[in-house]
Order: structure tokens, then C-alpha cells, then sequence
């Protein structure tokens, strides 16, 4: 999703956001942060961009990481609670990834250079957007808004 479109969101949402109270905007933004959350986890889970194309596929490993019971699935932890984390603050809330793991996110999500471990040999990374915002998000924000006026 562009900035564009995310602009487009924001000026949609804005006038219907100000006829609810600070508690009910807060509540609101804190569910659909958390539901945000769960779209990313599984969205990662299944190792797709938000664009919906997969995620570039890693290289080949050596046969002894190919034994079985010994098959890890990227990015396996940091779709979990404990490091993907619902962000709030006075302005609003925010899906990010944080602790040590934030750093292995942030080279994966723009294809940086880094060293495979401590002292070892450096490689560029492909790109593998692990956090953005789809179209279904978009409309999922939508729906959760209107609903959440429509029950008063």
C-alpha cells in the first residue's frame, strides 16, 4: 500500500474519529492495532509481502541442515506476541517489532547487508517486507470503524 493511499485512509477516518470520545478513540485504536498484529503474524507465517508476492526464497543449505526434525521456519519467533508488539502512545498505535529481534527484522524488511553470525562472513539480504500495511488491512480499518459507530 502507497503513502498515498494511506494519506486517503487517514483523511477518511479523521472527521468520523472526532465525533467519538478520547476513551472510545483510544479503545478503538487498540483493537485494531491488535488485530493488525494478528494480519502481520499470519502474513508472515505465510512468508508473503504485503503486495502478496512470497517472500524471496533463502538460499540453498548445506545437507546437514537438511536432517530431518531439523527444519526451522524463518522467521518462526518474530511473528510471535513476544517480539511482534502493539505499540500505543497519546497520538495513536503502532505494530513494530522490538528487543534483538528488531535488528534481524529491520535487514530483512530492507534487504541490508549483515554478517550471517557474530564475526562471520557478511552477505546482502533480499528484500522480505515483514511489516506493511496490505489492502485487506485497509478495508479491515474501515469495516472496524464504521462498526464501532454504527453500536453506539
Amino acid at each position: 500500500m502507497t503513502t498515498n493511499s494511506l494519506q486517503q485512509l487517514e483523511e477518511w477516518a479523521a472527521p468520523l474519529l472526532a465525533c467519538i470520545s478520547p476513551a472510545q478513540q483510544r479503545k478503538l485504536t487498540r483493537t485494531i492495532a491488535q488485530d493488525l498484529r494478528r494480519s502481520q503474524a499470519t502474513r508472515i507465517k505465510a512468508q508473503k509481502n504485503p503486495d502478496g508476492s512470497a517472500f524471496a526464497a533463502r538460499k540453498p543449505q548445506p545437507a546437514r541442515y537438511q536432517q530431518p526434525g531439523n527444519i526451522r521456519q524463518m522467521f518462526g519467533k518474530i511473528r510471535m506476541a513476544k517480539h511482534l508488539k502493539v505499540l500505543k502512545d497519546g497520538r495513536g498505535a503502532a505494530v513494530g517489532i522490538l528487543g534483538r529481534s528488531a535488528r534481524i527484522a529491520r535487514v530483512h524488511q530492507y534487504g541490508l547487508r549483515d554478517a550471517v553470525k557474530p564475526g562471520g562472513k557478511v552477505v546482502q539480504y533480499p528484500e522480505r517486507v515483514l511489516l506493511g500495511f496490505t489492502e485487506a488491512d485497509r478495508e479491515h480499518i474501515m469495516d472496524r470503524l464504521l462498526e464501532h459507530l454504527t453500536q453506539d
